[in-house]
């Protein structure tokens, strides 16, 4: 099974959102976070997305992200 990827940054409450959902869904350990703050190249593409998640390296869902949003990017890898 390949692990989404959160690309969060500090501070962001849709993040967080994101990250409590994914914990619920898919537990702690299940997927992975990616604070866009350390990588110049990821701050220019995510800055004003995020949380965005990836899985098998396409964004499958942005900004305000649902239980449904997860289960569809799941689904479609």
């Amino acid at each position: 099974m390949v692990r989404p990827t959160l690309y969060v940054r500090d501070g962001c409450h849709l993040c967080e959102d994101a990250s409590v959902l994914l914990d619920s869904m898919l537990g702690a350990d299940g997927w992975d976070a990616v604070d866009i703050a350390t990588d110049d190249d990821l701050l220019v593409r995510y800055a004003h997305r995020i949380p965005v998640l990836v899985v098998d390296g396409e964004a499958r869902a942005e900004l305000t992200i649902t239980r449904p949003d997860v289960e569809d990017a799941l689904a479609a890898r």
